[in-house]
């Protein structure tokens, strides 16, 4: 879907700037190829703007440039040069302030051989550049395309791998709170409330309720923690290989992530990695597999068998809340059509009422 009013202004900016007509034809073909896709946010990339920015850089010179028919509140292009290939990312949401946790986080894990995109260092020194007045980062483009449907063989590469993340960012030494926790649910409750029915409303409460509880407890607290992704979805893992015999290429889409309780990043994954679509419930041989993985490299504490039904609660009402506030409050960069809010209803209702898998 064009929006034309969008367009309409993008070229009369492009024209009364006196923009050379290669450039204004790169920006209306780009434009296309995101709002297409369903994507609302677009920050207009040139062949010229992206030359401009490798000067700053030594990887070599621009070959192509493609914009990316993906993501929710980036402008993301494949970036590819003389020495390899790369993925552009302009920002629309975040800020110069708030983006060197992010980009510094999977610095420090690539460093450390955690398969993660790298952040490519600037000849200042700095990763963060300004691009069309925006931030904007090149990290390394990682091999493979994620799954739909994982095996148990997909569960237990990614549980591993995130536990062996876990581990090497422990003292990662920048330290930013997960903005989608607690306090942000609180304060985004009472404004989902007037959209929602009865029944989901005292689902929403009551839900909320336990987690404000819950967070008060020593247990809670006992909680081992550290930085995590908090978003790490099937399409937020990459991998190579065959769907028999996978091999994983790397986890993206760092720009969720934040210090919280390393249970509650296990939780996000399980209710998306190992459900039924359908209803929400669990696959135990996913489950299984995903939490043996993960075990295997760091093991559970007692705290965190404890805890592990409330943070599969927990995980469900996060994206719940979150899918509610983009379909009910639509944004400025946000997608043309944002995902459907009653999937983690039907999750979350789910983890109150059906069984689950234990941590081993």
């Amino acid at each position: 879907m064009i929006i034309w009013s969008e367009l309409a202004s993008i070229l009369a900016v492009c024209v009364n700037a006196q923009v050379p007509p290669s450039t204004l034809l790169e920006s209306v073909y780009s434009y296309k190829i995101i709002c297409n896709a369903n994507m609302a946010v677009f920050t207009p990339v040139s062949q010229q703007d992206a030359r401009t920015l490798l000067a700053d850089y030594q990887l070599g010179e621009l070959v192509s440039l493609e914009g990316i028919a993906a993501g929710i509140e980036n402008t993301n292009h494949f970036l590819t040069t003389t020495k390899g290939e790369f993925v552009l990312t302009t920002f629309e949401v975040l800020t110069f302030k708030q983006l060197p946790f992010y980009i510094e986080l999977m610095h420090y894990l690539a460093q450390r051989k955690i398969p993660v995109p790298e952040p490519q260092t600037r000849d200042d020194g700095s990763r963060i550049s300004t691009l069309c007045g925006k931030p904007a980062a090149i990290v390394t483009k990682l091999p493979g395309s994620y799954t739909v449907d994982p095996t148990a063989k997909h569960c237990a590469a990614g549980a591993a791998t995130l536990a062996y993340m876990h581990l090497a960012a422990k003292d990662f030494s920048i330290q930013q709170p997960n903005l989608r926790g607690l306090d942000w649910w609180i304060k985004t409750a009472p404004i989902v409330q007037p959209f929602l029915t009865k029944d989901q409303s005292i689902l929403l409460s009551v839900s909320l309720a336990e987690q404000q509880a819950y967070a008060k407890t020593a247990q809670y607290s006992a909680l081992p923690e550290g930085p995590a992704h908090c978003d790490l979805f099937r399409d937020n893992v990459l991998f190579a290989g065959s769907q028999a015999e996978p091999v994983l290429g790397g986890f993206i889409d760092f720009y969720f992530a934040g210090c919280d309780k390393w249970i509650f990043d296990i939780a996000v994954c399980v209710n998306d990695w190992c459900i039924e679509r359908q209803t929400g419930l669990l696959i135990p041989k996913l489950a299984e597999a995903w939490l043996e993985a993960y075990n295997q490299v760091r093991p559970f504490t007692d705290a965190e068998r404890k805890a592990w039904p409330v943070m599969l609660r927990a995980a469900a009402l996060r994206f719940w809340l979150s899918r509610l506030y983009d379909f009910h409050v639509p944004r400025a960069a946000e997608m043309l059509k944002p995902h459907d809010p009653t999937h983690f209803e039907r999750v979350l209702f789910a983890r109150m009422n059906d069984a689950i898998v234990n941590l081993p």
